[in-house]
């Protein structure tokens, strides 16, 4: 055998082939295995000095890379966490993910989260709902200038204790210019409930702002509600679905600025000079006049001419994916053949029994806006105690502060002054 040889068979069975190998009796000694080596680039004694220099610039700058990475990975979730406003962790994250085209991993996810955690079924409501839903109150006698409304149909019968009967939030001169009223959604899901709000719109004005985020942009209407600005204040309620990422499907309008494209077709909130609003099918019910200031646009309108949308149950007409059957937190906003406005925010709602729920508290057009726990909203406004600064209230709970907009506020809304 030659040097070589033996080098070649050290190489590969790791044995030793020296003189010493060979046991004292003679006999010889079985091969020693080495473990062979399962990195897939050769060892650093096995370089050349001009490789071990390429291979330190390379991995130096791999780490530079990842660490540049991590840090603005880091800084861009910071930075979601910390701006201004009342949205939760959960919600500031998800928005972030949308901003940065991650759009169908948050669906995904959102996907997942309802499997894993479907709403209840049956059930009943817990004893400080059921107190809540049975606090009504009486009409004035003669009815006055804006009686009560009569109760609305319920989903379920027999119905609760003061299930579908108006009470007043907030009275302005004697007048109970905001109502509202609890029930449950559906009989499947009867330990979730809905609130339904009516204003009335001959005796209110309604103003469209921006979000500093959703749309975005520099417009002279501020993104909250500020200090000076808050007497007369009765009612705020959310926006729809985002402008930015195309999911609302329609285009937002202020201050002669639009963001998005304002579509034909598309279910509108439209702001007058002179503080009315009117709901309807963009090119159809409403459209751009001289008098128009702001247009809120988002799909498709659930009720039409009093009736239920033929597309109601299509799964992506209201929604990502299944989104539109899922039975989640959700809001919409209708308007009454008198021109008075609907709003419902509740829990456990699929896109038809949400519309249902407007249709029956009389709505003749009606469109969706947002959903899941972080934006749906409508907030009354106490102004017994301080008429500059009246006190919000949540007329359902989602876990968000009540005074959201009396800060900066991530998407637009809807603020309503008593006239």
């Amino acid at each position: 055998m030659t040097d070589h040889d033996a080098d070649v068979l050290r190489e590969t069975t790791g044995a030793d082939t020296s003189d010493g190998a060979a046991r004292a009796d003679g006999a010889t000694a079985a091969p020693r295995r080495r473990r062979r080596r399962l990195l897939p680039w050769k060892h650093r004694r096995d370089l050349t000095p001009a490789q071990r220099r390429r291979r330190q610039i390379t991995t130096r700058c791999g780490l530079a890379a990842t660490l540049l990475g991590v840090s603005w990975l880091g800084w861009s979730i910071g930075q979601a966490l910390t701006y201004p406003g009342r949205d939760g962790v959960e919600a500031r994250l998800a928005e972030w993910g949308r901003d940065h085209h991650l759009g169908l991993v948050i669906n995904q996810l959102e996907d997942w989260q309802y499997e894993l955690n479907p709403p209840r079924v049956g059930g009943s409501l817990s004893a400080a709902e059921l107190a809540r839903m049975k606090a009504t109150q009486s009409a004035a006698p003669g009815g006055g200038a804006v009686p009560l409304r009569a109760p609305m149909p319920t989903s379920i019968s027999p119905s609760l204790p003061g299930e579908g009967v108006w009470r007043a939030l907030v009275t302005f001169h004697g007048l109970p210019l905001v109502q509202g009223t609890y029930v449950r959604p559906d009989a499947e899901h009867s330990s979730y409930e809905a609130a339904v709000a009516w204003i009335s719109a001959s005796h209110a004005k309604f103003f469209l702002h921006p979000g500093f985020r959703e749309p975005g942009g520099d417009f002279a209407v501020p993104p909250t509600i500020p200090v000076g600005q808050r007497t007369g204040l009765i009612a705020t309620w959310n926006g729809g679905f985002r402008i930015t990422d195309g999911t609302s499907k329609g285009g937002f309008y202020l201050d002669g600025r639009t963001d998005g494209t304002l579509r034909d077709g598309a279910a509108s909130e439209v702001f007058y000079k002179d503080g009315s609003i009117r709901i309807g099918t963009w090119g159809h019910d409403v459209t751009m006049t001289p008098d128009v200031v702001g247009v809120r646009q988002c799909l498709q309108l659930m009720v039409d001419n009093g009736r239920l949308a033929p597309n109601i149950d299509v799964p992506y007409a209201y929604g990502w994916a299944y989104q539109g059957k899922k039975y989640v937190e959700r809001s919409g906003v209708g308007v009454t053949a008198n021109g008075d406005i609907i709003m419902v925010v509740g829990q456990a709602l699929s896109a038809r029994t949400l519309a249902e729920l407007m249709q029956h508290a009389g709505a003749v057009r009606a469109m969706p806006l947002d959903m899941n726990g972080a934006w749906p909203s409508f907030m009354s406004y106490d102004a017994s105690a301080d008429p500059a600064n009246p006190k919000p209230t949540n007329i359902l709970d989602f876990g968000e502060a009540a005074d959201r907009y009396y800060t900066q506020a991530t998407r637009d809304f809807v603020a309503v002054y008593a006239k």
